[in-house]
This record gives C-alpha cells, sequence and structure tokens, in this order.
C-alpha cells in the first residue's frame, strides 16, 4: 500500500492532523456525560483520521508513530474527553501484538485492515465466582474431515468492543488456550451495552456473546498451551501505560476546568460583592498545585513510554534480552504508584476553587473524579507494589514472580482435585 508520509513522522506532523478533532471531542465531551450518549460520533471522526493507524508502519500504510508520539497524543486525547483511549486500548493492544511477533504473514493479513481503517474491541475477561475461561472454540466436522471452527460463550469487560468492527478474544481448544479475531457483525454475536461501572461510562466495557460463531482458520491468531511458559514482552507494561495515559490526560482537563472556572468568577467565599478569586493567594496556591500534578504524571507516562520504546527496538533488532522486559515493567509499576495518587489528588482538589457552584451538574467535574478513580481500579496498584518491593529485595522480576503464582495456582487446582 503506498503512501506520501514521511517514514519517520514529527510530533508535530502528527498532533496537526488530529488536533481539531481533539477539539471537537473536547467541546462535546460534557453533553455526551450529561445524556450518558456513547461516542460513536467521536469513534467515527477518530477513525476519519487515520487515528487507529497511529502504529502501523508507512511502509504498510499506517502513520508510522513511535510510542512516545502514541502515548503524548493519548494524553491529549483523554484530557478532551478520558474515555476514547480507553475505547481504542485493544485496538492498539491487538496492533502491538502484531508488531510484537515479528511474523510477516500475521502482519501483512492483520495490519492491512487496521491501514484500512478498521477497528478493534477485546473479550477477554469473564464475569464469574472465579477465574477462568470458559468460551470454547470447537472443530467443526465435515465428515471425516475439520470444516472450520465454532466459538460459543459469553465474556464481560469488553472495553470498545461495541464501537469496533472486530473482536480479539481469547477462548479454550479442549486443555489448550486459543486467540481468535471475530468480526462484530458475524452471525452469531451480540454486544450488550450494560457495563454499570459509575466512571469511564461510555467505554462499552459490557458484556460479549457469542453462539455457534464460525471462526475460520485464518482467524486463529495463536495456540499454547495452558501451562506454556509465556514470552517475555512488554505488552503489559503497554496495557497499563494506556491506562496511565488516560489518567495524565485527565489531571489536564482538571488543571483546564479550574483555571477557566476560576478566570470566569466575580465573586469568592467570605467576600460580599464583586471580587477576584483569581488574585486569592489560596486559589493561586491550588491552581500551582493542580499544574505541577498534571507535569508530573504527564512527564512520567512520557519517560516510560522511552523505555517501552527502547525494548520494542531492541525486540524488531533481535537483542531484546531479560533486562529490557524487567525495564520497562519494573518503571511502569512505579510509575503507576504515584500518577494514580496525584491524579486522585487532582481531582478532588479541583472542587477547592469554586464553593458549591463547582458541583453544577451543567459542567460535570464529578466525571474527573469518577473516571480517575475507575481507571485507578483497573490497575493492581497494591499487587504491583508488592512485586517491586520482591524484586527490590529479593531480584525476583515481576515476570519470575508472576510464573511463580501460576505454578502455585496450578498446584493448588490439581491438590483440590485429588482430594474430591
Amino acid at each position: 500500500m503506498s503512501s506520501t508520509l514521511s517514514p519517520d513522522p514529527t510530533y508535530a506532523d502528527l498532533h496537526q492532523r488530529f488536533a481539531d478533532v481533539f477539539a471537537r471531542i473536547a467541546d462535546t465531551a460534557v453533553a455526551r456525560e450529561q445524556q450518558r450518549e456513547l461516542a460513536f460520533e467521536p469513534v467515527k471522526w477518530l477513525r476519519e483520521a487515520r487515528f487507529g493507524a497511529l502504529r502501523v508502519p508507512v511502509a504498510q500504510g499506517g502513520l508510522g508513530a513511535t510510542l512516545p508520539q502514541l502515548f503524548r497524543l493519548l494524553i491529549q486525547l483523554a484530557e478532551a474527553d478520558s474515555n476514547l483511549p480507553q475505547i481504542f486500548r485493544a485496538h492498539f493492544g491487538f496492533v502491538e501484538g502484531r508488531l510484537s511477533s515479528r511474523d510477516p504473514a500475521s502482519q501483512d493479513y492483520w495490519l492491512s485492515k487496521v491501514a484500512d481503517g478498521q477497528l478493534w474491541g477485546a473479550a477477554m475477561a469473564e464475569r464469574s465466582s472465579t477465574t477462568g475461561n470458559s468460551v470454547a472454540l470447537s472443530p467443526v466436522s465435515a465428515g471425516s474431515a475439520t470444516a472450520g471452527w465454532q466459538l460459543d460463550g459469553e465474556k464481560y469487560y469488553c472495553t470498545g468492543t461495541l464501537y469496533a468492527d472486530w473482536i480479539a478474544a481469547v477462548a479454550l481448544e479442549g486443555e489448550d488456550f486459543v486467540s481468535v479475531a471475530v468480526p462484530t457483525d458475524a452471525q452469531g454475536v451480540s454486544v450488550v451495552d450494560d457495563w454499570d461501572g459509575f466512571g469511564q461510562r461510555l467505554t462499552g466495557s459490557g458484556t460479549t456473546r457469542f453462539a455457534a460463531v464460525a471462526v475460520p482458520e485464518q482467524h486463529i491468531i495463536r495456540r499454547f498451551k495452558k501451562d506454556e511458559v509465556r514470552a517475555e514482552s512488554y505488552l503489559t507494561a503497554f496495557y497499563q501505560l494506556f491506562h496511565l495515559a488516560a489518567l495524565a490526560g485527565i489531571a489536564n482537563a482538571v488543571l483546564r476546568d479550574a483555571t477557566e472556572f476560576v478566570k470566569g468568577r466575580t465573586r469568592a467565599f467570605g467576600f460580599p460583592g464583586h471580587a477576584s478569586p483569581k488574585d486569592d493567594p489560596l486559589v493561586q496556591r491550588v491552581i500551582g498545585r493542580l499544574s505541577s500534578l498534571a507535569y508530573s504524571a504527564e512527564t512520567q507516562v512520557l519517560a516510560v513510554a522511552g523505555i517501552v520504546q527502547e525494548v520494542y527496538e531492541a525486540e524488531q533488532g533481535g537483542y531484546a534480552e531479560e533486562h529490557h522486559y524487567t525495564e520497562a515493567e519494573v518503571r511502569t509499576f512505579q510509575v503507576q504508584q504515584i500518577i494514580l495518587g496525584q491524579v486522585l489528588e487532582a481531582t478532588t482538589l479541583l472542587f477547592e476553587v469554586g464553593g458549591a457552584s463547582a458541583t453544577s451538574e451543567t459542567r460535570r467535574f464529578d466525571r474527573h473524579w469518577r473516571n480517575a478513580r475507575t481507571l485507578a481500579s483497573h490497575n493492581p496498584a497494591i499487587y504491583r507494589e508488592r512485586v517491586l518491593g520482591n524484586y527490590y529485595l529479593n531480584g525476583v522480576t515481576p515476570d519470575a514472580a508472576w510464573l511463580a503464582q501460576q505454578a502455585a495456582d496450578t498446584t493448588g487446582a490439581r491438590d483440590e482435585a485429588s482430594a474430591v
């Protein structure tokens, strides 16, 4: 697929492409929140601007963005509306997985669809009493031969799928795991908007059901054993950094809204008649604190994005080693511990500049805290803090800790089964 884009686009080039779209999204964000209007229009605007093709190399029809460029744009998008980066998280994860695989055939097949504007959602997690996978991929027989495959089951927390063309799903084939891609309009697929979280309400993170959905062999992306040692990857860091970028964008939005709110006010608590809150030293102090929190959060995200970019380049160059992946995960988990608290502080501190009028439904400033709290709950921070401590005290890498936990869970399950 030919392209006239530079193989190494600058951030300024990419920002110019999306600035007007981001502004339009920001202008309509409060109305969507007030009416719980799903973000189909903003997703359409981003699709038309080819936002989903950011990471696809220019030679393959994409925009060729680096990871720091992607995350800088995601922070700006989250400042406009923090639902949008999360809607695109599974999509960019799918793309990054194809890039990381270094499988030319898979890349040619799937990345061409991404370059054409097609979007991915995810169907990975399930809502049940135990962690597991009940969705099944079964062979369809035609006489003595296999004529294809059939997908059955139900997933929840399917973020972005409501807006997508494809679903990246994980299922069981017998005792083995399998990753598949399924069109959202395939017969037997139903996507339900039943996400009931108090924040990130427009992300479409609800239920997806598969009822005898036909899956051709070409749409089976990967097979792997249940007890297969997972390949080292930077994707854990990548996925967590997505949420942190959204949080950094929320901090920027809080600073924007607080500043605009104060500049427009002509009265202050405890002062009769007209007053100038923007000249109040205490208000100035709050705004100064908000600016510092926003700057800190964004700086941390971009610093780690640079580290993840180095790991990506090492992978593509064939010289990636364990320390590359460890560095990416450790740094992501470290900034996670700090950013979550900083942004939640900012979303509460916002209300110190406005009194009761800041709680008006016309402004929906509460969305910043609700969305930040919901995103923070998607980041298992207390578990990651323990992983960091184990790493620094005992030299156990995050990957090794995960493998040890998996082995312990498997042994526990076997012991439980043998006791029955």
